[in-house]
């Protein structure tokens, strides 16, 4: 059967947009001569939806705009990710389903088995189980039809299985001809290979083909990559659609022939994944522009060259606000990657709103009140107030620029450089912005060498170094990366060789700094524990570590 694989972009709530984009890949699909076009998970109403999905109002809709679908589809039959009620009578009110639409009506649906419950999923609040998944009828062929988690039964890799059921190995058992497999998986760094291993395995197992169609575009934190996948029946990859972009792959499930060897992705998909996810949140939000500030250092620099890639440098103002602390080495800097990104460039010095923070608080601060941190703060929030300004006035955004090692630590000022509607680098610890820096500097000089090579400073005070108050930051990254998002704790890092007095001082200051993350713009997920929500952590708690 000559089959197509639709990865699309949606929008969560845009029903009529995600029709249009069903029905247009749809008519590609059968002009192709394609016998069967198959979306994403919940490709009609978004993924994910989150309380929408109680929302009573926005399941009718819904329900209207699958009535609508189904009557305007082209005469290809499709296979759509939809909600779908639940007829038990008991237990929640919709299914996270797939809908066979064929002669202008719903002629079968699938419903998803298992709900994730772990990390950014919370499906068991939504959605009631399937209580069985036989194959669907089509064509003659007895199609096997699962939905996103339902392939990752067999993954495990704390070594506890989060399920009883195996529902593809259910259906192999049943009898299968195609094994379809309808996704909204999320991007994580390298996560593509574990991805291809899970399905290849049962694909092979099966002895049948198998299809996977994943969703692509930036909704919120989560960045779905697409790479839309087919196997044959020896478990041989043999197709994968475009990385962070719509595509349409069409396969005859009869002719597969394995793909030459691939390189596995570096830190072009961290790159991809970002400007994605940017993209996306501005353009899906409503706003037209985004404002970076810059300080002539490597984040900012990285994320202003992300956002001109992303939007389109007409769309990007960079903001350099100089103080008495700045460099003229950071002004360069600054003003070099400006012109290289091809953005508005604006310069707005900060020495007066600073002298007048300082003389309306020295009656309460004292007259020979030392410079502490409290001034320091006060900079960045002088910054946080004027990008802000901007932004308000112009119908844009701001981008902030901390990076998830600051974060973890606290490095960063609540109403200052954490000020934003987006965190673009939240998740992205500091020796990965190096990377990144260096891959936007591949074909051409971009970010000044000055800003990679330089060592970290805010400069805040006279100076000032990121490693006064930090460890480096490759033994910083790399006890993170352990504690956070390998969930090893205290002892298990002991054992890896790091000081115990260093992880103490680590994990006290990711744990007291709860309160600053929980204040923080969105910020884009690429592995497996990102900061927001996916990590649920009480702010006020009493110290227990040992």
């Amino acid at each position: 059967m000559k089959i197509a694989l639709a990865q699309i972009d949606t929008t969560v709530a845009d029903l009529a947009g995600n029709s249009r984009r069903i029905l247009d890949a749809a008519a590609r699909a059968k002009e192709a001569g394609a016998e069967l076009v198959v979306f994403p998970e919940q490709s009609l109403g978004g993924y994910p939806a989150l309380d929408l999905w109680e929302d009573r109002d926005f399941l009718r809709a819904q329900d209207a705009a699958m009535r609508d679908l189904s009557r305007s589809m082209p005469s290809i039959p499709a296979i759509v990710g939809v909600l779908a009620p639940n007829r038990n009578n008991r237990g929640k009110p919709v299914h996270n389903s797939a809908a066979l639409i064929e002669g202008g009506r719903v002629r079968a649906l699938r419903h998803k088995t298992l709900l994730p419950t772990y990390d950014v999923f919370d499906e068991r609040r939504y959605f009631a189980p399937a209580e069985g998944n036989t194959p669907m009828r089509f064509k003659g062929l007895r199609l096997g039809i699962s939905i996103c988690e339902d392939a990752w039964s067999a993954h495990a890799p704390s070594g506890l299985k989060l399920y009883a059921r195996d529902p593809i190995e259910e259906q192999i058992r049943s009898g299968v001809d195609l094994l379809i497999n309808l996704s909204a998986s999320p991007f994580e760094r390298g996560k593509i290979e574990t991805r291809a291993k899970i399905l290849s395995r049962y694909a092979r197992r099966a002895r049948v083909p198998l299809m996977y169609v994943n969703l692509v575009g930036g909704n919120d934190e989560l960045v779905f990559d697409g790479r839309s996948l087919a196997f044959d029946s020896r478990g041989r990859l043999c197709a994968m659609a475009k990385a962070f972009a719509e595509d349409l792959l069409i396969m005859d499930t009869e002719r597969l022939a394995p793909l030459a060897t691939r390189r596995s992705p570096g830190i072009e998909e961290v790159a991809g994944a970002l400007q994605l996810g940017l993209a996306d949140y501005v353009l899906k939000c409503g706003f037209r522009k985004v404002f970076v500030g810059l300080s002539g250092g490597i984040d900012s620099a990285v994320v202003c060259a992300l956002a001109a890639r992303a939007l389109g440098p007409q769309d990007v103002t960079g903001v350099f606000m100089p103080s008495p602390y700045t460099s003229k080495e950071s002004a360069d800097d600054a003003r070099r990657l400006a012109v290289a990104c091809g953005v508005r460039f604006l310069t707005i010095p900060i020495d007066p709103l600073y002298a007048a923070y300082r003389e309306s608080l020295q009656p309460v601060f004292g007259k020979n009140s030392s410079e502490g941190v409290t001034e320091q703060n006060i900079q960045a929030r002088i910054r946080g107030s004027l990008l802000m300004a901007l932004a308000n006035k112009e119908g844009g955004i701001v981008l902030a620029t901390g990076n998830k090692s600051e974060f973890s630590v606290g490095y960063a000022t609540l109403y200052g450089d954490m000020a934003g509607g987006l965190s673009v680098l939240a998740d992205v610890p500091k020796e990965t912005v190096y990377e990144l820096s260096r891959f936007i500097n591949k074909e051409r000089a971009v970010i000044p060498q000055h800003s990679i090579v330089r060592a970290p400073s805010a400069e805040l005070k006279i100076g000032q170094k990121d490693e006064d108050d930090l460890p480096p930051y490759p033994v910083l990254d790399k006890v993170l990366k352990s504690y956070i998002e390998e969930g090893l704790g205290y002892r298990s890092l002991l054992q890896e060789g790091h000081d115990p007095k260093l992880v103490s001082a680590i994990l006290d200051r990711i744990d007291r700094n709860e309160y600053k993350r929980r204040q923080a713009a969105p910020s884009l997920k690429i592995s497996p524990k990102a900061f927001g929500v996916g990590r649920r952590l009480p702010i006020a708690r009493g110290v227990w570590r040992r």
